[in-house]
């Protein structure tokens, strides 16, 4: 069983200002196979925690810690946080000219794995991955995101958490601009992978809707930068019945 474990994280990023102090003190452990939901208003620090986790340079870990399995990973480039077995799937995945989806694929899980897949049983396993989340086998050879709607991203971004198989799964607000379908389809793809690889996932959303889907262990809720309550899949419920008015009024009141 592996270990994400993040204590005091205080994390910050650059603006015309200078620097503006995002995260405040988060403290989390994820293990193998749960489900951790991240819930929280806009401007709570949800897809900083996601950035900060992945390496983007953005953002700077002013102080905190964050191991997997012991292991620094804040001492690590992104590229060996995707090998110690990180993932990020972006809000806004990122278009790649020129690169084929088939070719981003293929290298990505050899520079993962460190070698090749054997092409037969890449292929198949791409074809059956692709049909589940049911992308057109044309996709192949687009250009990675290159005139993709925005559910057509979200899949693929669950179609290489499906191939790439890694310890840990940051989602970040995966749910976003799906419509009813498409959230279901995405939704079955990350329990696939949960099922068969037994991954720790951290999903990051607004709504409940997704969790009636990807069912979470722990609900975790965002304010101001800090986790300001915890609980089971019942606190979403709550969540959904009452806002976040309830967090925001508190945190006004002790900041004033």
């Amino acid at each position: 069983m592996s270990t994400l474990e993040i204590r005091d994280l205080h994390v910050s990023v650059e603006t015309k200002e200078g620097p503006k102090p995002i995260l405040r003190g988060v403290d989390l452990t994820i293990k193998s196979g749960e489900t951790h939901a991240i819930m929280g208003p806009n401007g709570s620090g949800k897809s900083t925690l996601a950035s900060a986790l992945a390496g983007h340079p953005k953002y700077e870990v002013t102080s905190g810690t964050v191991t997997l399995d012991g292991e620094d990973v804040l001492a690590m480039s992104v590229d060996e946080r995707a090998r110690a077995g990180l993932f990020l799937a972006m809000q806004y995945p990122v278009e790649v000219p020129g690169v084929s989806v088939a070719n981003f694929l293929r290298t990505a899980k050899t520079a993962i794995s460190g070698e090749a897949p054997a092409l037969r049983t890449w292929g198949k396993e791409v074809k059956g991955a692709m049909e589940n989340l049911r992308i057109d086998s044309s996709f192949a050879e687009r250009s990675v995101n290159e005139g993709f709607s925005g559910g057509e991203k979200k899949r693929h971004e669950i179609l290489q958490m499906e191939l790439f198989k890694p310890r840990f799964a940051v989602l970040d607000e995966t749910d976003s601009g799906l419509d009813v379908d498409a959230l279901r389809v995405v939704s079955e793809g990350v329990n696939r992978a949960k099922d068969t690889t037994d991954v720790g996932v951290l999903l990051i959303t607004h709504y409940t809707r997704i969790l009636r889907y990807i069912k979470p262990d722990f609900v975790h809720v965002f304010v101001d930068g800090r986790i300001a309550e915890e609980g089971g899949p019942e606190l979403a419920e709550r969540l959904e019945d009452e806002g976040y008015d309830r967090f925001l009024t508190t945190g006004a009141t002790a900041s004033a």
